[in-house]
C-alpha cells in the first residue's frame, strides 16, 4: 500500500511468455498489493509463465478480445479486488517497473488522480530504440491532439499507466473500443471530465520480444487517434455530439 491505499498492478498480455517473469520480478511488492494479468487468447505459454511465478488473478480469455477488450477485464478486476491505484504496466518488458513506485505516490499524495510514463520526455524514445518513422508518428499524432484538444501532452501513445479509482469509476471506459485506440478515447474522456493528467519520463526498450504493430496498423491507429481527437474537440465546442462522451460532464 502507498498512504493507506491499495496498489493494483494489471499487466495485458499478448504473446508475452519470453517477457513476462522478468517484469514481473522488478515489481516492487512492498508497494503492489495485488498483480492481475489478463491474457487475451496468447498463442505462446503466457498462461503457464504466469502460473509458474506465482500471479495470484490470472484472467484468460478464450477468444482474442483485442487491446481495449483486454484492458476492460483488467480494470474491471482491478477495481473488484478494491485497488485503489491501478497501474497498467505492459508485461512485454519495455517499461521498467521501476517507476510504478513514483507513478503511484503521486496519485496516493493527491497531486495528481492520472500518472502516465512518457517515452518523449527527455530522451527516452530514440535512445530505447523506437524506430525513427513511429518517433516522428508519435510527434506528429500529438501535436494534432494537443491542439484540438487544448492539451500539453508530450505524448497520448505510452502503455504505462496509473489512474485512482474514481477516474475509472467516473469514465464509461466500457463503451470505448476493444482495439488500441482505446487508450485514446479514455484520455479524452479523462480530460473531458475535468482529471488532470502528470506525465514522468520513462525510458523504454525496444527489442524483437516486445510488443508493437506493423505499419499498415499503425497508419489504421493514427487515423483513430484524429477522429477521436476530432470527436473531443466537436464535443467541446458543441458542434457534434460523441458516443464516447455520453453521461460525461
Amino acid at each position: 500500500m502507498v498512504n493507506g491505499q491499495k496498489v493494483v498492478v494489471v499487466l495485458p498480455a499478448y504473446n508475452a511468455a519470453l517477457t513476462l517473469e522478468k517484469t514481473y520480478k522488478e515489481i516492487d511488492r512492498t508497494i503492489v498489493d495485488e498483480v492481475i494479468l489478463v491474457d487475451d487468447a496468447s498463442k505462446d505459454d503466457t498462461i503457464k509463465v504466469a502460473r509458474a511465478i506465482g500471479i495470484a488473478h490470472i484472467i484468460s480469455h478464450e477468444k482474442n478480445k483485442g487491446y481495449g477488450g483486454n484492458q476492460k477485464s483488467c480494470y474491471r478486476k482491478a477495481l473488484e479486488v478494491g485497488g485503489d491505484i491501478i497501474v497498467m504496466l505492459h508485461p512485454d518488458y519495455q517499461y521498467t517497473p521501476a517507476l510504478i513506485g513514483p507513478m503511484a505516490y503521486l496519485i496516493a499524495n493527491k497531486v495528481y488522480p492520472v500518472v502516465l510514463g512518457s517515452r518523449i520526455l527527455g530522451k527516452g524514445a530514440l535512445k530505447g530504440g523506437m524506430p525513427l518513422y513511429k518517433y516522428f508518428f508519435n510527434r506528429f499524432l500529438t501535436a494534432a491532439q494537443n491542439l484540438l484538444m487544448w492539451q500539453k501532452l508530450s505524448e497520448y501513445h505510452t502503455g504505462y499507466r496509473a489512474y485512482h479509482k474514481e477516474v475509472l469509476l467516473a469514465i464509461p471506459f466500457e463503451q470505448n473500443s476493444d482495439d488500441f485506440i482505446f487508450d485514446n478515447e479514455l484520455l479524452a474522456q479523462i480530460f473531458y471530465k475535468g482529471f488532470e493528467i502528470a506525465e514522468i519520463t520513462c525510458p523504454t526498450k525496444y527489442f524483437d520480444e516486445a510488443s508493437s504493430i506493423n505499419f499498415s496498423r499503425s497508419l489504421q491507429y493514427g487515423a483513430g487517434v484524429l477522429r477521436v481527437s476530432f470527436q473531443y474537440f466537436l464535443q467541446k465546442t458543441g458542434i457534434v455530439k460523441s458516443r464516447i462522451f455520453k453521461g460525461l460532464q
